[in-house]
């Protein structure tokens, strides 16, 4: 019966036909599946749950940028000596009066969930896997060479260096889009002067080196899934970006991978999630790290959306290379890492697709 089973499982097909409807995952609970199909569906060890939060981990921190202006040099200080120890262990950390508007972050929020719960028609104008084009509505960026594909649909848009055209952009959330991105830029500019100086580099190193460049923006929709055991909305990764700018909603499902076990990163009311990519930890020489994370399917009745910012100039033409950081290489710590650019990166990053092993590996020295 198995095997009768298996063998009328005709997994390319089933992916070109999801593919074809050109509504993602919010088009089949449109259509009231009870079920996840087959393709969603991931191994058990994929599946593996959370640790319980131990003694020796909270969770990871949170800081007080202070609006971005710290007139107190002592809370600078501790505030980079934080920075610096959260990137080294945990790669991760949360920021509140972080100096974009709240209301503003509410309203992103609801430009993404406004954007995918147009009607289907609306939405299908937009959906496409040309990767070049400015703005991009899809389902799974990988799903043609995912092992499983995840419960999750998406809308991209390169936002720098070259900023897109406000007419190739959806009226329902172009404005908020444009808004909300200038303050991350500005925000990202401040966060590598913070890390440049917990490198014990100077200030403006990390912006001088071109890492607040690029930004790419995914608008992230996790609808409701009928059988959350059985897929995730994110599978395990680490981020081919310089750093990562989240800014998630009240329902949970980010975890983070440490030491083997997962944790549930605990929603903080205001705070956006800052998170170190593999074009750091390949800069800094490993000092910096890349943790990997995933997100759970979701099991609330509403959508669960996130934006996630990323700070890379992805597949763009750039020709700059880079290596590990001079000042942050010796005798003790050779380069670990050779030379690249985040075009290479980002091409074997994207063919690998999200398969649980990092990319960061495959440059290694």
């Amino acid at each position: 019966m198995e095997t009768t089973k298996l063998a009328s499982y005709d997994r390319v097909s089933e992916l070109k036909a999801f593919d074809e409807t050109k509504t993602g995952v919010k088009g089949l609970v449109e259509a009231g599946v009870s079920e996840v199909p087959r393709i969603f569906h991931h191994s058990s060890l994929k599946l593996s749950k959370s640790k319980p939060l131990s003694s020796d981990f909270t969770t990871i921190p949170t800081f007080d940028l202070g609006g971005r202006v710290f007139k107190d040099k002592t809370k600078r200080k501790n505030v980079i000596q934080g920075i610096k120890e959260a990137s080294e262990k945990w790669g991760f950390f949360q920021v509140v009066n972080h100096g974009v508007p709240l209301d503003l972050l509410e309203k992103m929020k609801d430009g993404v969930r406004g954007f995918h719960e147009q009607p289907p028609d609306v939405r299908k104008q937009y959906y496409g896997r040309d990767f070049s084009r400015t703005f991009r509505y899809s389902s799974n960026f990988n799903l043609f060479s995912s092992p499983a594909a995840n419960w999750i649909d998406t809308f991209a848009c390169n936002i720098a260096p070259d900023p897109p055209k406000p007419e190739d952009l959806p009226e329902i959330c172009r404005d908020v889009m444009l808004e909300y991105t200038k303050h991350v830029m500005n925000l990202g500019e401040f966060l590598f002067e913070m890390l440049s100086e917990a490198l014990g580099l100077e200030p403006n190193h990390l912006n001088e080196m071109d890492c607040s460049k690029g930004l790419l923006m995914l608008n992230h929709y996790y609808p409701p899934c009928p059988q959350p055991d059985l897929t995730l909305g994110a599978t395990q990764h680490s981020d081919n970006s310089f750093l990562t700018v989240l800014l998630p909603d009240e329902i949970e499902g980010l975890q983070i991978n440490r030491e083997g076990h997962w944790y549930d990163v605990p929603h903080v009311p205001g705070a956006l999630i800052i998170n170190i990519g593999d074009l750091l930890q390949l800069i800094t020489n490993d000092k910096f790290i890349s943790l990997e994370h995933r997100v759970l399917a979701n099991r609330a009745t509403r959508a669960r959306v996130s934006v996630a910012c990323f700070f890379t100039t992805g597949v763009r033409p750039n020709p700059r290379l880079y290596g590990p950081i001079r000042e942050l290489v010796s005798e003790e710590s050779p380069p670990r890492y050779r030379e690249i650019t985040i075009r290479d990166y980002s091409a074997y990053f994207n063919a690998k697709g999200l398969d649980g092993t990092s990319a960061l590996l495959h440059f290694k020295i």
